[in-house]
C-alpha cells in the first residue's frame, strides 16, 4: 500500500548540496551492483562520448561551463547518467589519452519531492553527491539561487532533466520546460560581470532503453491481469493466440476503452464533472471522419482535464497553462497543506492540530487525482499502433498498470520488470549559450524570447536523437 499521509508534517527543509568524495567514490564502486538488482538495464552503451570526454577537460581547464540535460523517459535515467558520467567518460578519456582530473562528477537538480517518497537514504545521499533539490510548482528562490552559483563557480559541471518528470516513453519527448534554458543564460550573465572568459554550453543528451530479449509472455501476463483486475473478461485462446501482436494490441485498446469509459463514470457520478460526448461520426476542420484513435486520445484529454479540475476546486486554484504545470502547482498546494511553517506541532493546542490533521490529510486525497494523470501526459490513442514494438506495447501497458496500482492502493513504484533491458545513450552538440547573449540583451521581452529560443532548440535537439520510424 502507498503511504497516506493523514497527519501535518513539519515544512519541508531545504538539503544544501554537500559533495563527499568519499560518498561519491563508495556510490560509483557499488553502483554496477545497484543497476544490476534494482533495475532491469543489464547493458549500457553510449555514442559521441569523445564530446563530452573534451567539455570536460575544456570545464577543467577553466575554459568553459556547460550543463548536461538529458532525456528522461524512465526512473532509471539517473543510473544511466551516472555510468556514463563516472565510468564511461574516464574510460573513453583513457583511450584517447585525454587527461582529466579525479573525480569526474556532476552535480545535478533534482525534485524535492524525491526524498519524500524515496526516503531517508534519499535525504542522506543526493546532498553528498552534490544533488540540489529544486520545488517545481512554485518559485523556489533558495534551490535557483543554489544551482546558479553552484553553475557559474562548482568544482563540476551541472546535470538536469528539461522534461521535469518522466514520462514513460522512449520515443516521445513531453514539452521542455524553460528553467534550463533560464539558468544556462544565467550562467552567461554571471561571466560576463565576473569578467570572466569561460563560455557556457549545454550538452543534450538522448537516453533509451530497448530490451535484449523481446518479452512478449510477460506483456501478455500483465495485460491478462489488467483484465482481471478491471473486470473485463478475458478470452479463451491459445499461447500462440495471446501472443499475437494484433490480438495483443486489441486487447490492449479495449482494456484502454473499459478504462476510459469507467473512470468517465466515475468522475461524473462523483464528483458531478460534465465529460463531453465525443461522436466519431463528426467532422473536424478538415471535414474527415474523427478515426477512433482521435476520439480515444479527446476522450483520455477531456478525462484528465476533469480529474485536475477536481483536485484544483479544492485548492481553489485556476486551470491555467498545459497540463503539466497544472500538475506541478497542484503538487505545490498539497505541500503548502501538508508541510506548513505556519504551525508549531509542540505548542499549538490539539484542536489546532487536530485540524492541521484534516487539512494534510484531505490535500493528500486530493493529490491523488493530479498523481494520476502525471502518468498519461503523453499518452496518444495511436502509439502502440502507429508502430506495434514490444518496447511501445510495454511502455503503454507499464503506465496502464501504473494507473490501476494507484487506483488498488498499491505502490506504482514496484512496477513488475518485464526483462532485461539495453540502455543507449547519445551524446548530441553542445548548443552554445554565450553565441546567444545578445539576443537575450536588451530587456524582459528580449530574454524571455531567448529562453524559448533556447528550449524549442534544445527540444529539437533532444528529438533528433529518438530512434528513427
Amino acid at each position: 500500500m502507498t503511504d497516506t499521509i493523514t497527519r501535518v508534517q513539519p515544512p519541508l527543509e531545504f538539503l544544501p548540496p554537500a559533495f563527499n568524495p568519499l560518498v561519491r567514490r563508495v556510490v560509483s564502486w557499488v553502483f554496477p551492483f545497484l543497476i544490476r538488482f534494482q533495475t532491469s538495464v543489464r547493458q549500457i552503451e553510449a555514442e559521441n562520448v569523445e564530446t563530452l570526454v573534451d567539455l570536460f577537460r575544456q570545464f577543467q581547464d577553466g575554459k568553459i561551463r556547460f550543463l548536461l540535460a538529458f532525456r528522461h523517459p524512465s526512473a532509471t535515467d539517473p543510473y544511466c547518467v551516472g555510468q556514463l558520467i563516472w565510468r564511461l567518460v574516464p574510460q573513453v578519456a583513457k583511450q584517447h589519452r585525454v587527461s582529466l582530473k579525479r573525480p569526474v562528477h556532476s552535480h545535478f537538480m533534482y525534485d524535492r519531492g524525491i526524498p519524500i517518497w524515496a526516503g531517508s537514504w534519499a535525504t542522506w545521499l543526493y546532498p553528498r553527491l552534490g544533488g540540489i533539490p529544486i520545488r517545481r510548482g512554485k518559485i523556489d528562490l533558495m534551490g535557483l539561487r543554489t544551482a546558479r552559483d553552484i553553475f557559474a563557480n562548482g568544482d563540476f559541471p551541472l546535470a538536469a532533466a528539461p522534461e521535469g518528470a518522466t514520462n514513460g516513453h522512449n520515443e516521445i519527448i513531453s514539452p521542455l520546460e524553460p528553467g534550463v534554458s533560464q539558468l544556462a543564460f544565467w550562467g552567461v550573465e554571471d561571466m560576463v560581470k565576473a569578467e570572466r572568459s569561460e563560455q557556457v554550453f549545454i550538452l543534450p543528451i538522448g537516453i533509451e532503453y530497448r530490451y535484449i530479449t523481446p518479452p512478449w509472455a510477460a506483456v501478455e501476463k500483465i495485460i491478462t491481469q489488467l483484465e482481471v483486475d478491471t473486470g473485463i473478461e478475458t478470452l479463451e485462446m491459445s499461447q500462440a493466440q495471446r501472443l499475437d501482436e494484433s490480438t495483443l494490441y486489441k486487447r490492449l485498446y479495449r482494456l484502454g476503452e473499459h478504462l476510459l469509459s469507467v473512470m468517465e463514470d466515475f468522475y461524473k457520478r462523483f464528483y458531478h464533472k460534465a465529460l463531453p460526448i465525443i461522436d466519431v461520426s463528426r467532422t473536424d476542420s478538415t471535414a474527415l471522419p474523427m478515426s477512433s484513435y482521435e476520439a480515444f486520445s479527446a476522450r483520455l484529454n477531456a478525462l484528465l482535464n476533469a480529474a485536475l479540475q477536481v483536485a484544483e476546486d479544492h485548492f481553489n486554484l485556476q486551470p491555467r497553462g498545459s497540463v503539466i504545470d497544472r500538475c506541478r502547482r497542484l503538487e505545490q498546494a498539497g505541500w503548502d497543506c501538508i508541510y506548513r511553517d505556519d504551525i508549531n506541532l509542540e505548542t499549538d493546542s490539539a484542536l489546532e492540530r487536530g485540524l492541521a490533521d484534516r487539512v494534510a490529510e484531505e490535500a493528500d486525497l486530493r493529490v491523488w487525482h493530479m498523481r494520476l494523470v502525471e502518468s498519461f501526459v503523453a499518452v496518444t490513442g495511436n502509439y502502440v499502433n502507429e508502430k506495434p514494438t514490444v518496447d511501445r506495447f510495454a511502455e503503454t501497458t507499464l503506465l496502464v498498470w501504473d494507473m490501476v496500482c494507484r487506483i488498488k492502493g498499491g505502490n506504482p513504484f514496484d512496477r513488475p520488470k518485464l526483462g532485461r533491458q539495453k540502455a543507449f545513450l547519445k551524446i548530441g552538440e553542445p548548443i552554445s549559450v554565450s553565441d546567444r547573449w545578445n539576443s537575450y540583451q536588451g530587456g524582459r521581452k528580449n530574454a524571455k524570447q531567448a529562453v524559448i529560443d533556447l528550449t524549442q532548440d534544445l527540444q529539437t535537439a533532444l528529438e533528433s536523437m529518438l530512434p528513427k520510424p
